[in-house]
């Protein structure tokens, strides 16, 4: 689009190189500062995502078996009519440390 002003058209023009210029070095700086963070954190002795799930995996699982082999136990416990006595079987073992 050209106006009657040849100034403004130059400004125009000079206007959009340096907002691609300033585009440009957006993009370069982002990147720079991106490759500095990786490195970073790469020295570090930090764990990936898939690594945290797996093990966060693991000890969902794990907790989910001792609650159940402790409700398990407490049923066993429940049908021999044996409950523990949590003080007596304390003393037994402050006996045995001494």
């Amino acid at each position: 689009m050209q106006t009657q002003n040849r100034l403004l058209d130059d400004l125009a023009r000079v206007a959009t190189g340096a907002l691609g210029v300033a585009a440009g070095m957006r993009a370069e700086i982002e990147a720079r500062l991106r490759d500095q963070f990786e490195r970073a954190l790469s020295g570090m002795d930090l764990v990936s995502r898939e690594e945290f799930d797996a093990v966060k995996a693991m000890a969902a699982k794990a907790r989910a078996e001792q609650e159940d082999l402790g409700a398990r136990l407490a049923a066993l416990e429940a049908q021999l009519g044996k409950a523990p006595k949590p003080k007596k079987a304390a003393k037994k073992v402050a006996a045995k440390k001494a």
